[in-house]
């Protein structure tokens, strides 16, 4: 006859099985009912080697929230004030932003501050000048700003904060040139690629946003409507739109009704779009400034939702941060963001 293995006893005479299988189900008693399936013990005198872990880095482009390679992220964003007017389209290169941010200017158009970090272009254009809201934008960001010049004052103001100025009137040709196939002034366009390869000890931009899920509006608290089209008014001449493509999952944008289009001839495309409602103020004559510190109303358009809350901006050195109302973080989904910054004169509409 086969004889029984005898038990393994613990310090009290109890089966070292028993208190293992114990110790298993008073871990799972949070987590549902669950088949535990023991294994037969094998007894072994022989000594097991230490096995050294090789650390796996995860890193996440702090401006998109996507994940990246953690080497190709060590250097800095490069801001650059990026011209909307007509004759200035297609604008290069603005489907590899991390950032764009839209706002009002002279005349009742629109300027774009755009933000490159993850993927840098060869070239970025056509750059125009500096406006005094310029600093509030990309002073969170660090790293480098660019831009064709400005009113004097306005160009202080950007020297004023801690990130390096690259100025189209006082470079020698070394970053900037002039398009042959675009009239003066939507000609000037930046080796923005060159500008951050020179400047590559600077340091990565911190997070400006938090990232949650592809879908990181789905949670019933939060409110989220569907939508399939955002109209955004920012004055009589200035009014773009947003459709949201299910296909791609991605917002594609249009101006004045007509599809907008980059230089690759591809359609401006958006994964995250936030619309933030701003007091403008005029204390620059016929200058449009941006009150971009306090606190306002906000939308986060994601995933073919869109959810409601506020947004805060305490100093001109702190990033926005976006509240939902129900009081928790709104979060972007993983991928760009043009943050909409709509005057309180104009309007913001979001269709289911």
């Amino acid at each position: 006859m086969a004889r029984r293995a005898r038990p393994v006893l613990g310090r009290r005479g109890v089966p070292l099985v028993a208190i293992a299988a114990s110790a298993l189900l008073l871990c799972a008693c949070d987590a549902g009912s669950v088949d535990l399936i023991l294994p037969t013990p094998t007894p072994t005198h022989e000594a097991r080697p230490a096995v050294d872990a090789v650390p796996i880095g995860i890193a996440f482009a702090p401006l998109r929230g996507t994940p990246a390679d953690a080497a190709a992220l060590r250097h800095p964003s490069l801001a650059a004030k990026i011209d909307n007017h007509w004759d200035a389209r297609p604008q290069i290169a603005l489907n590899r932003t991390d950032l764009v941010y839209e706002e009002l200017v002279e005349g009742g158009l629109t300027r774009y501050l755009a933000v490159w970090h993850s993927d840098v272009p060869d070239e970025v254009g056509p750059v125009r000048s500096v406006r005094p809201m310029d600093p509030l934008i990309a002073a969170p960001l660090g790293g480098i700003i660019a831009y064709s010049g400005g009113q004097q004052y306005f160009v202080d103001l950007m020297h004023s904060t801690p990130l390096l100025n690259l100025v189209g009137d006082e470079d020698d040709g070394t970053y900037f040139d002039r398009a042959d196939d675009r009239e003066i002034p939507h000609d000037m366009i930046l080796a923005a690629a060159a500008a951050v390869a020179a400047n590559a000890g600077l340091a990565p931009p911190p997070v400006q946003f938090a990232y949650g899920t592809a879908d990181p509006l789905a949670a019933p608290a939060l409110a989220a409507t569907p939508t399939s089209r955002i109209d955004l008014v920012f004055s009589e001449t200035s009014s773009p739109s947003w459709e949201w493509d299910p296909t791609t999952s991605v917002w594609l944008r249009s101006q004045e009704g007509t599809p907008d289009l980059e230089a690759s001839g591809d359609r401006i495309k958006a994964t995250n779009v936030v619309t933030l409602r701003v007091a403008i103020e005029w204390p620059y004559e016929e200058v449009p400034f941006t009150a971009l510190t306090g606190t306002g109303e906000a939308w986060v358009s994601t995933a073919g939702r869109t959810a409601h809350g506020t947004w805060t901006k305490p100093d001109a050195d702190a990033r926005i941060t976006l509240t939902a109302d129900d009081g928790s973080t709104l979060r972007l989904a993983p991928g760009n963001t043009w943050i909409e910054l709509v005057p309180n004169e104009g309007s913001a509409a979001f269709a289911p």
